[in-house]
């Protein structure tokens, strides 16, 4: 249907029969006022909703019930109670009756502000967010899937709209996102700011990027043969992100913001004379030298690795533990050491491992996330901090196959099997350079998959203990990280789970630990408290849209703003003693 064309009727807006429509009601025709969480499927038009489990029905008429009650006491409608942080923490408490506890809520939360509040994020939290994202502005990413899932829109990572845990389809992650347009604009430097340090109690950010990119071809595409058209084709750029920190901290006068330096793995030496790009490790050079980064990023999936000096042939994806490629480029890093002095975060190592549901269920999908290369890295290269990003979470965003892998039977070390997460987490846990990160992973089954989301955590915990966890929001994909930042602090393991399990407690301590003191150890960074007499970490201006200077503007490709990214790579690597290249590409970028 035409956005100019108007059903007349509710009805001429579905795919729905006419004996389909007999069995059912608009949502928002309901008898009752509309409740702080969904408690029964709606559809969107597109298929035929489920009917209400039963244990929705409980959910249901708990809630209700303690509205009731509650809106009394307090001399307001249903309506004032339901929208206010009572009416969340009546469904809190609700969920926690029928599902079973997962939320730290109590029944005083319902009834005053300031005591739902008290058992909220404290405000000297600090967090350290090691996952942000955003995109140079002459990217076009309007309807991009990770954000309409995180919305609670149809998309192609829940194609056949499944049902969730609590049994809703389509459940929201971040319920501020819901009805907002999925454009661009959302995922661009000025709203990522907002998103990040003015909605958040993010205190330090670490701006990452990736290396994936596929080249525009006859019959479809190819992968790049060399890093100028890898980086071009990218979300962002190593410079990019070098330049978003640099600005960020000037900005508030104080290290607000670290910056990921791109992994490109290759073999020693250099292209023939004349070669209009650097061989992957030169470019890692480069960006020592030039970008200074805080730690690196790295995409085994993504084809970025160089086998050999042939500057026709096309990248391929790596292992951790590959002698030809990885090695080579962690002694690169080390080599470097004298970076610990002014970036002490620069023997970090972090990769993306995981989220690859349609992959083998052995070795050969090492380099999409099956996590056996990572010992074998670590114990190699022990002065390394192997950092796995997602840890290594083999379903794609919907996590129906690990809650599937919950509830099969099947134990690894005494725990649920969940594919990939549970063996990294055994696997990994004699060696103290490995950690895992929580980016996606925690945002995809907090909400919607709890019991998911507490098995994960108490296996990370078990295993690898809460000093080797870190957390990474994913943002802005899902919006601003404040969200996930509470779920994380209220959310709990239940004690049947830990008895039956042997998980730790999740406790206040744990939470601080994760969502911030960890990742400030491995960058050597203060903490709140201890910055806080110092004044350490300095607001970012509220007015801050109007200091982005036309430098960055440029290096962001802002509209209006003429030099492409190639054209600014080509200059930066002829003023560091490369040869311009005068080819121009038209890019098109995948996720692997």
């Amino acid at each position: 249907m035409s956005e100019s064309k108007k059903p007349e009727y509710r009805e001429d807006d579905s795919w729905f029969s006419k004996e389909q429509l007999e069995k059912l009601t608009p949502a928002d025709h309901a008898d009752r006022e509309p409740l702080p969480i969904p408690t029964q499927m709606v559809s969107n038009g597109e298929y035929m909703p489920y009917p209400q489990t039963e244990k929705q029905k409980q959910v249901e008429a708990r809630i209700n019930q303690l509205a009731d009650e509650a809106s009394k006491k307090l001399g307001m409608t249903r309506r004032q109670f339901l929208a206010s942080s009572g009416g969340m923490a009546a469904s809190f408490l609700a969920m926690n009756e029928v599902f079973g506890h997962f939320f730290d809520i109590r029944p005083v939360d319902m009834f005053v502000p300031s005591a739902y509040a008290e058992s909220g994020t404290p405000p000297n939290l600090f967090v350290l967010d090691t996952q942000l994202h955003t995109i140079r502005s002459s990217r076009n990413f309007n309807n991009l899937t990770l954000r309409a899932i995180a919305q609670g829109v149809h998309s192609a990572l829940n194609a056949l709209d499944l049902p969730d845990e609590l049994g809703g389809v389509n459940t929201p992650w971040n319920p501020a996102l819901r009805g907002l347009p999925n454009v661009s604009e959302n995922f661009y430097l000025v709203q990522f700011v907002k998103d990040v340090y003015l909605d958040s109690q993010v205190t330090v950010g670490l701006m990452s990027n990736n290396t994936g990119a596929a080249i525009p071809d006859i019959g479809g595409s190819r992968p790049p043969k060399n890093v100028l058209e890898s980086e071009a084709g990218e979300f962002l750029s190593a410079p990019q992100t070098a330049a978003v920190r640099d600005w960020i901290n000037a900005l508030a006068g104080s290290k607000r913001m670290l910056a990921h330096g791109q992994m490109y793995p290759g073999v020693n030496g250099s292209y023939p004379v004349g070669t209009p790009s650097p061989t992957n490790l030169e470019y890692m050079q480069w960006q020592i030298d030039t970008l200074k980064p805080d730690s690196w990023k790295g995409y085994t999936s993504a084809t970025s690795a160089k086998q050999d000096l042939n500057p026709d042939s096309l990248m391929r994806r790596w292992t951790l533990d590959d002698p030809v490629v990885a090695d080579p480029m962690y002694d690169l890093i080390v080599r470097n050491g004298h970076m610990l002095k002014t970036h002490p975060g620069f023997f970090n190592i972090c990769i993306h491992k995981g989220l690859s549901t349609s992959a083998a269920n052995d070795p050969s999908s090492e380099p999409l996330g099956f996590p056996t290369d990572i010992p074998r890295a670590a114990q190699k290269w022990p002065m390394l901090n192997f950092i796995i990003y997602h840890s290594c979470i083999r379903p794609g965003f919907w996590m129906l196959n690990a809650l599937n892998d919950v509830n099969s039977g099947r134990l690894r070390a005494g725990v649920p099997d969940i594919l990939w997460t549970t063996q990294f987490a055994v696997d990994s846990a004699p060696f103290e350079n490995v950690y895992a990160e929580l980016g996606t992973i925690f945002a995809s089954c907090v909400i919607t998959f709890p019991t998911v989301c507490a098995h994960i955590l108490g296996q990370l915990m078990k295993f690898m203990g809460e000093d080797r966890i870190v957390f990474g929001s994913d943002s802005v994909w899902y919006g601003s990280p404040q969200w996930q930042i509470d779920a994380l602090w209220r959310f709990e393991i239940r004690e049947e789970l830990r008895r039956q399990y042997g998980y730790p407690e999740l406790t206040k301590a744990a939470k601080r630990k994760i969502l911030g003191l960890n990742a400030a150890r491995l960058y050597k960074l203060p903490s709140a408290s201890e910055a806080a007499p110092r004044g350490v970490y300095k607001p970012v201006p509220a007015d801050y849209a109007k200091h982005i200077p036309d430098s960055l503007k440029t290096i962001l490709e802002f509209p209006g703003y003429t030099a492409d990214n190639l054209s600014t790579m080509r200059k930066i690597y002829a003023e560091a003693g490369g040869t311009r290249s005068n080819t121009r590409y038209g890019w098109l970028r995948t996720r692997s």
